[in-house]
């Protein structure tokens, strides 16, 4: 994915409200999954947009989000619940768009899109 030209109104929240204070990668990771905690609105369908090694989901499959992963499974990674086959696992919410969201989702989902292109890591 092509890095996305600096966006000041996305830089200044993600510094300011999501990864304030975080010294860490650890805290940074945290700040993270508290935002997108608070801010994404489960459950909400998704569609995936990029297929993944670690993920069994394919490229334009639908899935139900329901719940951000448990925070250790965040440490290196934003990862949500899906619901998928009848079971439910943890992917990657960077290979993930929102399907007919609300405002504050797509704007978090956005957040996390933007600040993995920008090539940040935990």
């Amino acid at each position: 994915m092509p890095q996305p030209p600096q966006d000041d109104a996305r830089e200044e929240r993600i510094v300011m409200e999501i990864i304030v204070d975080a010294y860490s990668p650890e805290e940074q990771a945290m700040g993270w999954w508290v935002y997108l905690d608070g801010h994404l609105r489960f459950p909400w369908r998704a569609r995936c947009i990029a297929e993944r090694a670690i993920s069994p989901l394919r490229g334009g499959e639908t899935v139900e989000v329901t719940a951000m992963a448990p925070e250790e499974e965040c440490e290196h990674e934003m990862f949500v619940m899906v619901r998928w086959q009848r079971r439910t696992l943890a992917v990657p919410l960077a290979q993930l768009e929102g399907v007919g969201v609300d405002e504050e989702t797509q704007q978090a989902i956005e957040d996390w899109h933007y600040w993995v292109a920008q090539g940040h890591e935990f």
